[in-house]
């Protein structure tokens, strides 16, 4: 019992990680609605903003890797943890967009090594029979972190939305998760795994003998010399191999799912859960209650999927969330394809004081029944600044539509997402790949995942400028579908199947 409870202490420390990167990721959707109101955005500044973090994290993740196998994991998590803290206090003194972006980029070093360190260094120390459910800590951490961004969104407008500047206590707010994740970590003890990689065995054995107990430390170095012995030659497996014909189909699955999971608009949701929910008209302070349950859902049916991921299998659950995911975009299309723009006079004299009320007065009247058009319409009346600055007003001045049917779409994807490819594409990435190649496999698809992550967030802007809100959320339900057929082709079960088994199917003997 005591070994059991330390090994849950490290875990719940090092995942500490992961809540930082959820609650960095999500924090920026209720910030960026206050924080355009003094500094306006283009299309293509808003999507570099909320993008830019995903950039560098991509780029981190190639390089982490190596880094943390000569420094050590310990060390390079403590940098993680300062890096963390520095961004956040960087984005609540930015004087402007581009030093926001700069610090934001600073947190995406933060989480991409986050995301690759966390559950390696867990992996490393937890006991073999125990090391699924103490990765999955991780996992868990970063929907709670999602859903604490969108509450603590919601009690700083609640406590002071007024206040212009109120986006930079709700990034800043981070800090104070960070530099405990920072002071936590000196009490954890570098991987017994890298240790006895670095020759310092006698080191490794005692930390293990705290994890497995005496008897079995010896046992676990032993599989540990092993295991490394293994890992040196997979790390001299060619890229080029993974692009050989017998590879041919456990790479396409991986692609496809990898891809699917983030061109289905997963993290524009989000990342951009405040702006979409202002797109129905509700109103910004509204739209951070919604939000609020995209953070609940979220960390639900992430409950739902731990529970049904071993008893349903991986296909069924990726065939039930994909198609989930299909039908709530098209319910969001559809809500968003019956909405129209009128606005009286009435409405516009209720409008913001400071706003050019006499260049509005011209829309006065006119119906549009489309949102691009009406915006495009907007901005010549206003300029772009003032258009973006006082978007969330204008739309819910002039809206008619059922805002309730963009909700359940919301809502409705984000619980299909997270019982079947949030979890599942990782789950599956660990089975398909021989052991021979899968450190590179994982690698590969992985960046793939993230390159297209941030193409998504940095063109969802552009999107609802130049297409609107029903067409961009047909094209990630029409992704889904295509997604959706292409599991039930290709696919196999592996439920319930040794990798070696797995092996033989995909790759052959």
């Amino acid at each position: 019992m005591k070994n059991s409870n330390y090994v849950i202490f490290l875990a719940l420390i090092v995942s500490l990680g992961g809540f930082l990167f959820g609650f960095d990721a999500a924090v920026i959707a209720g910030a960026l609605g206050p924080f355009k109101k003094t500094f306006p955005l283009t299309a293509l500044q808003n999507g570099w903003l909320v993008s830019s973090p995903t950039f560098s994290a991509t780029i981190t993740m190639l390089f982490i890797g190596p880094i943390s196998d000569r420094l050590g994991r310990k060390k390079v998590l403590i940098s993680v943890a300062f890096l963390y803290a520095m961004s956040a206090l960087l984005s609540a003194m930015a004087p402007g967009v581009n030093v926001l972006v700069f610090a934001r980029m600073m947190g995406g070093i933060a989480f991409g090594a986050a995301l690759i360190l966390a559950p390696m260094y867990i992996a490393e120390i937890a006991p073999a029979k125990r090391r699924g459910q103490m990765v999955s800590i991780n996992q868990l951490n970063i929907v709670l972190g999602f859903s604490a961004a969108y509450f603590a969104n919601y009690y700083l407008n609640n406590w002071n939305g007024d206040d212009p500047d109120i986006w930079r206590w709700m990034l800043g707010l981070e800090f104070i998760p960070a530099i405990i994740f920072f002071i936590m970590l000196f009490f954890i003890p570098e991987s017994p795994r890298w240790l006895i990689g670095k020759g310092r065995e006698q080191e490794g054995l005692d930390i293990l003998q705290k994890v497995n107990g005496e008897v079995d430390a010896k046992q676990v170095v032993v599989e540990v010399k092993a295991s490394l012995q293994e890992a040196k030659k997979q790390a001299k497996v060619p890229l080029v191999e993974l692009f050989k014909p017998a590879m041919k189909m456990v790479l396409l699955i991986g692609i496809i799912v990898g891809v699917l999971q983030q061109i289905t608009g997963i993290n524009c949701v989000f990342f951009y859960a405040n702006t979409i929910f202002e797109q129905s008209g509700i109103g910004s302070d509204a739209a951070f209650t919604q939000a609020i349950w995209v953070g609940l859902i979220n960390v639900i049916f992430t409950f739902v999927a731990m529970a049904l991921i071993d008893r349903l299998g991986r296909k069924p659950l990726l065939l039930i969330g994909v198609a989930g995911v299909a039908i709530s975009m098209f319910i969001a299309a559809y809500g968003f394809s019956q909405a129209t723009y009128t606005l009286t006079q009435d409405a516009l004299t209720a409008l913001p004081a400071e706003m050019n009320q006499s260049g509005m007065s011209t829309l006065v009247g006119k119906t549009f029944t489309d949102d691009v058009s009406f915006k495009t319409a907007v901005i010549d009346v206003l300029g772009q600044a003032d258009a973006s600055k006082f978007e969330s007003d204008i739309i819910k001045a002039s809206v008619t539509m059922n805002p309730y049917l963009i909700l359940i779409g919301i809502l409705g994807f984000v619980a299909s997402f997270a019982i079947s490819l949030g979890p599942v594409m990782w789950v599956l990435f660990s089975e398909i790949y021989p052991n021979w190649i899968r450190g590179l496999a994982i690698s590969v698809v992985g960046f793939i995942n993230s390159a297209v992550s941030f193409g998504v967030q940095f063109l969802f802007p552009l999107e609802l400028a130049h297409l609107g809100t029903a067409l961009t959320f047909a094209i990630y339900g029409m992704f889904a579908i295509v997604g959706f057929l292409l599991i039930a082709w290709l696919l196999p079960e592996t439920k319930g199947k040794t990798l070696e088994q797995i092996e033989k199917e995909l790759v052959g003997a």
